[in-house]
């Protein structure tokens, strides 16, 4: 091949070789854009994933806060409730260690000291219960571990085994908490409560009234 040959081919080939080279580049230049926009998408889901997390913390905190306050109003006066109902106590103490003789005899002050004493305690229950404090007095009912506190059982086999037969004191509840258990006696030896339930065994403390303490 003569020389006016190789020189008529040689551009030719010159740019063949640039644009091999430039299709390189491009393409080195592509793929990086591609890995820029992988990097980009991964990192917009740990941004995601963080705002998501975060949304849920906000979330449960919004709840665990609602309900502590809802219970800081519910039972703020609990333990001042409790204080309460042993002066009630006290009062009906007083009361029923009046022998009725002495009642029947006593004079026009004296019964009206006697009033005044059963005023006052109505009084007192009357202003706890507008309070959220109820009275538990749950005579013939089903024993309940979680409301009372078995003092002794009552053989008696004409009533349902495990039925509160006796209150010996009643007991008082603020909310869905116990403030103390109803102090009663159950029966035993007759037949078993119609219920698809087993019988709650009595038992001598209520766990609830010791945890709200």
């Amino acid at each position: 091949m003569s020389d006016q040959a190789k020189d008529e081919r040689a551009p030719d080939e010159t740019a063949l070789n640039e644009a091999a080279n430039g299709n390189e580049a491009a393409g080195a230049e592509t793929g990086g854009d591609y890995e820029v926009v992988v990097k980009l998408m991964k990192e917009n889901e740990e941004l995601k994933d963080r705002a998501l997390r975060a949304a849920a913390d906000m979330e449960n905190l919004r709840r665990r806060t609602a309900r502590e306050l809802h219970d800081a109003r519910s039972y703020a006066m609990a333990n001042f409730a409790r204080d309460m109902l042993s002066v009630s106590d006290n009062l009906r103490r007083a009361i029923d260690a009046i022998p009725a003789e002495a009642r029947a005899a006593g004079d026009a002050g004296f019964k009206t000291l006697i009033e005044g004493v059963e005023i006052t305690e109505r009084a007192m229950l009357a202003a706890l219960e507008r309070h959220g404090v109820k009275k538990l007095s749950p005579e013939g009912e089903k024993f309940d571990p979680n409301f009372h506190q078995a003092m002794f059982e009552v053989p008696n086999p004409d009533v349902p085994a495990n039925t509160v037969v006796q209150v010996v004191q009643p007991g008082y509840s603020i909310g869905e908490r116990v403030l103390r258990p109803a102090m009663v006696g159950v029966a035993k030896g007759g037949p078993k409560h119609a219920s698809a339930d087993a019988p709650a065994e009595p038992g001598p403390v209520n766990e609830q009234a010791e945890k709200d303490a």
